[in-house]
């Protein structure tokens, strides 16, 4: 873990030591005292000589004191509603070690501003942030024998004059954040901009230390709002930037007292920061919150929420299932065929029962919109390949999750290949993953779903299921992987293509849209170790819950620009379904931003840019879409992390999750590498990452793609990767500690000859290669196939090539030929024997070295 680590016990004396600390008050604006002879009263009175008013009339010698027990308050009448900025407390002898300041509209109900523990005496100066007529100190703790005693309780009232047209909202929620250090990885830059109160940023014990944060834009800056932890600055800067580098003093700060503090500014600039010179303690800073407020309409609100467009089919159990069953039979005719096409679709069924089944076409999705599973039954979701005269090796590009499956005849059909997740789904009965009549199927993903009865690849080739629960597993062709899943089959590579692992080491379910009560809202799900069985077997799935008026739900017709906007203003991204043509990348910079696509809505970029960039922040979930490489070629579609990224992530990783990517095929597209992760700790939870083999726009110098997949992060896990066709490396890995569980390639189909597909003076391009100066590595599941179906004379070396060291180790090991088109010589730095031949009979190793 990168950061310091300072031990909780430590940072318990921290909070006592701040609370020891009473300085004169430097208040944050100008503020008036308005509680001097205002009516108190209190919970008791020691005698007629200590009575709630000595302590609201301006006078050192004379007090008020209480009762010799620990739960006594002294409260005052302000005589109306004011907003409240300052408390002064001084005690007698008799002082409290611990005791609350709270605000109160009526005297009954109370609304804690401040909590103090370890309390010293003396004097006590908290600023604080409210609004309320009666404010009052709630004793909790006595620090000696006696009761509560003060010679004066105040009260101030922040009255200065707010710049004019300054507006109300936090221009820097959600923005993206950096700071100079971070204590640790739970306390990021990113959490004193959340508009979360109990997460926080802190520094290293250091002077000086920074926090800055990204608004997006030149922004007209009016105020800047702290809310400091107990570690706080008692002197500081608050700075300005257009460019990040250059800075101007908006505010110099000299004997702050922390608590909360608002400062009026006059400036402009993208970028702001708190820049920390002095600590008023021994540790480093720390805020929870870190505000700025820029002039009234200085930007447009672009407002969240609204609704989800004409191809997001949404039902609920009063709608007649004939009414149903029409809708989706009709996209069904016009989907079963259309591998290229344009038109995208979600069905979504909202909780309840409903007696259709829903035949799955291209670009369609069935979603239910419960809470749970259970919460949408249906009797069926099922797809075929009849219109590819019963082949369903390119049923790609479809999907379905969180919903149960009740099939009248105990069989529900799910027969696809690449790119068609099926998610979160219970089928109260058994699963068959072959089209009629058997015919070949080419590999697919089940994860966090339960089948009741067995599953039945038949003629599957490969499939990988991850955090699930089956009821059996009929059989395997060549390469049938496991993680996390009860009911699996033991492991048995050699004999019946098993490999199994008891569990998922790290994962994070996709992000999904639910509805409850009268809203739509995304569940994220919480991050998962050492996962076995879905997710939801003891109730809900543990994770938080988003309202869709956070999310900015594009249209098609939206430009990047206003994505953009929308994703700098803190708004999460909701694509409906439909074609996305772009001119700029979509920019992902703040941490735990989710960006969803429904239908498998689709982004072309065009002018050679990238498709989707993620900056090195924690926690972003990227899910349900593909990329289309536009006709001028993009160096990458996908880039997570700009180079040279660090930061640790392992607590809060960032996740792709189906996320496709497809260059050719429907045009021809063009891209040097698909994917690039820069960033550590990143989950890629399954991906298909394509360059066509067939469609429009298809040939070696014709949608030309170097390499699939660059993963320069360390302790980057893949779990469930498919990639195929590239015209080099398929995968390229020089992260420390990376694995993958279960790896599907066939090469590119389409070299001349061998002289065009020579590295070097060697034969071809392995499918996965391990960069040399890796020293820990590790795969499980991985197979690698030939086709070349242009000059079936063509060799390649080897599928697999790693350095040999302790720390490389592989496992499931397999090479096939298909039909004796072109041969692959070698298993891994040559081990194993050749594929090659018409029989198409894998050549395998069961572990490495």
């Amino acid at each position: 873990m990168r950061g310091l680590f300072r031990p909780a016990a430590l940072w318990t004396a921290s909070a006592v030591l701040a609370a020891l600390i009473a300085v004169p008050p430097l208040p944050a604006f100008a503020d008036t005292l308005v509680s001097q002879g205002k009516a108190a009263t209190a919970s008791s009175t020691e005698n007629a000589g200590t009575a709630p008013a000595a302590a609201v009339d301006g006078n050192t010698a004379t007090r008020w004191s209480s009762a010799a027990t620990d739960s006594q308050w002294l409260q005052i009448d302000l005589g109306a509603s004011t907003s409240v900025s300052r408390v002064v407390l001084n005690w007698e002898a008799a002082y409290a070690s611990g005791y609350k300041i709270q605000v109160s509209p009526n005297g009954t109900a109370w609304t804690d501003l401040k909590t103090v523990t370890g309390g010293d005496g003396g004097v006590d100066t908290w600023d604080v942030s409210g609004t309320g007529r009666y404010v009052r100190m709630l004793g909790v703790t006595r620090a000696t024998g006696y009761g509560y005693s003060l010679w004066e309780f105040q009260v101030y009232s922040g009255t200065s004059d707010p710049v004019p047209g300054c507006g109300t909202v936090n221009a820097a929620l959600n923005k993206a954040a950096t700071a100079s250090s971070t204590e640790n990885a739970g306390t990021p830059a990113s959490a004193a901009f959340d508009g979360n109160t109990g997460t926080r940023w802190a520094s290293a014990a250091a002077d000086p230390q920074w926090i800055r944060v990204d608004l997006g834009s030149t922004r007209t800056i009016c105020r800047i709002d702290l809310r400091w932890e107990a570690a706080y600055a008692s002197a500081f800067k608050l700075q300005s930037s257009a460019d990040g580098t250059t800075w101007t003093d908006l505010k110099s700060v000299t004997g702050a007292t922390g608590g909360t503090q608002s400062y009026d500014v006059s400036g402009s600039g993208r970028y702001v920061r708190m820049h920390g010179t002095a600590r008023a303690t021994g540790y480093g800073y720390s805020l929870w919150e870190f505000a700025v407020h820029t002039t009234s309409g200085d930007d447009p609100v672009i407002p969240g929420g609204g609704d989800l467009g004409p191809n997001v089919h949404v039902f609920d159990p009063s709608t007649p299932a004939a009414t149903i069953q029409s809708r989706l039979d009709s996209v069904f005719q016009q989907q079963e065929s259309a591998q290229f096409g344009t038109g995208r679709h979600a069905f979504l069924f909202k909780p309840g029962s409903y007696p259709v089944n829903a035949k799955v076409g291209f670009y369609t999705s069935i979603v239910g919109l419960g809470q749970n599973p259970d919460d949408v039954t249906l009797n069926g979701v099922t797809v075929d390949a009849g219109w590819f005269g019963g082949n369903a090796t390119q049923n790609f590009w479809r999907s379905t999750e969180n919903l149960s499956v009740q099939p009248p005849g105990g069989t529900n059909q799910w027969a696809v290949s690449q790119a068609a997740p099926f998610r979160r789904m219970h089928i109260k009965g058994a699963l068959n993953l072959a089209p009629t009549g058997y015919g070949w199927a080419s590999g697919g993903y089940i994860a966090d779903s339960k089948i009741d009865g067995a599953v039945g690849p038949y003629s599957q080739q490969q499939w990988y299921t991850r955090d699930s629960s089956v009821g059996g597993w009929v059989n395997g062709v060549w390469n049938m992987v496991f993680s996390g899943v009860e009911g699996a089959p033991a492991t048995d590579f050699l004999g019946k293509s098993y490999t199994t692992l008891d569990t998922t080491p790290i994962s994070r379910e996709k992000p999904y849209l639910y509805f409850s009560g009268n809203e739509y809202r995304v569940f994220v799900p919480a991050r998962r170790t050492n996962a076995r069985g879905v997710s939801w077997a003891n109730g809900s799935t543990p994770g938080t819950s988003i309202p869709l008026s956070q999310f900015y739900v594009a249209k098609p017709s939206d430009t990047a620009a206003r994505i953009n906007a929308a994703l700098a203003q803190g708004l999460h991204l909701l694509l409906t379904p439909g074609i996305y043509n772009i001119d700029q990348p979509i920019a992902v910079n703040r941490a735990n931003t989710v960006v969803l696509g429904l239908g498998l809505a689709t982004l072309i970029p065009r002018n050679g840019v990238s498709a989707v960039k993620v900056a090195d922040v924690d926690g972003v979930k990227l899910a349900g879409f593909l990329v289309d490489a536009g006709p001028q070629k993009s160096d990458v579609l996908i880039e997570v992390g700009p180079q040279g990224s660090s930061a640790d992530h392992a607590a809060n990783p960032t996740t792709l999750q189906d996320v496709f990517v497809r260059i050719g095929g429907a045009f021809a597209g063009n891209a040097t590498t698909s994917v690039v992760i820069n960033s550590d700790d990143v989950i890629i939870d399954h991906t298909w990452l394509w360059r066509g083999d067939h469609g429009e726009g298809i040939g070696w110098n014709v949608n030309t793609a170097e390499t699939g997949l660059i993963v320069n992060g360390d302790d980057v896990l893949a779990t469930g990767l498919f990639v195929e066709h590239y015209r080099k490396y398929d995968v390229e890995w020089y992260g420390e500690r990376g694995r993958t569980i279960f790896f599907q390639n066939e090469k590119a189909y389409d070299p001349p000859n061998q002289a065009a597909y020579m590295n070097g003076s060697t034969k071809g391009w392995a499918a996965y290669k391990v960069g040399p100066a890796v020293n820990t590595h590790e795969g499980w599941g991985l197979g690698s196939y030939v086709y070349f179906n242009v000059d079936p004379t063509i060799e390649v070396e080897n599928a697999f090539e790693t350095p040999v060291k302790p720390g490389v180790k592989f496992h499931s090991l397999l090479t096939v030929s298909l039909g004796g088109n072109g041969r692959i010589n070698h298993v891994i730095n040559g081990v194993g024997g050749p594929a090659q031949g018409v029989e198409t009979i894998p050549s395998k190793i069961a572990s490495y070295p």
